[in-house]
């Protein structure tokens, strides 16, 4: 996944989930943070950000906020792109085979799954999220409680029980982390779902990002710790 036309900048702060403050060529900027999740320990004052430059020019707000530096470690922040590269990683063999079909959204009972792919009698959901809180090189999803998360691990398990596979998949958006694991701290429901859905048979997989101010792209798995 490739991005254009960025801008390193300073971040300030964000008064509110959609939106924050960078200096910009020394000027307070407006820019679309491309993440509703709190990511409080990524953006503090001060951190190094990467800003780029919006296509609409008559969009409110000309810049988008791609990626922070946290320490050494450059984080990518677009919750978009887990799905963009996920969607990569499959057509370029990361699964071990080349899908030949892949749908995105789509619709089986009542959820929706980020992705629905076919290698020979083979029928495969997926739902991607991405992971952006890190401590100590341990990597947790999610940040705030998700109920449509612990939806969609049911979903999957639902799934399995229908003949489908099924795969949740943590696209970690940094490098050189530990391991993955639930984040129970935060909510206790989703970490009960994931290993319930990892006994039903759902595939969990972690995926770690190679990350650059002006590309993302998946490099290899992660171990996943079920807490």
């Amino acid at each position: 996944m490739i991005y254009e036309n960025l801008r390193e900048a300073v971040f300030l702060r964000r008064p509110n989930r959609f939106i924050a403050l960078a200096e910009l060529d020394g000027k307070e900027t407006v820019c679309h943070v491309k993440n509703t999740g709190r990511c409080r320990e990524l953006l503090v004052p001060g951190a190094e950000v990467f800003l780029q430059r919006a296509a609409n020019p008559a969009r409110k707000t000309a810049w988008d906020l791609i990626a922070v530096r946290k320490g050494e470690r450059l984080i990518n922040m677009d919750a978009a792109a887990p799905n963009a590269v996920f969607g990569e990683w499959l057509r370029a063999g990361g699964a071990g085979f080349v899908p030949e079909r892949i749908r995105p959204e789509c619709v089986h009972g009542d959820s929706r799954f980020d992705f629905y792919f076919e290698a020979g009698e083979r029928r495969f959901f997926a739902e991607v999220k991405g992971v952006t809180l890190e401590e100590d090189g341990v990597v947790r999803f999610p940040d705030a409680p998700t109920e449509r998360g612990v939806k969609h691990l049911r979903g999957l398990a639902a799934a399995v029980e229908e003949g489908y596979e099924a795969w949740a998949v943590f696209v970690v958006q940094m490098r050189g982390v530990r391991h993955f694991e639930p984040n129970r701290a935060t909510h206790p429901a989703f970490a009960d779902a994931l290993a319930e859905a990892s006994e039903a048979g759902v595939r969990l997989l972690a995926l770690d990002c190679e990350v650059t101010p002006e590309s993302l792209s998946i490099q290899q798995e992660v171990p996943i710790l079920l807490v």
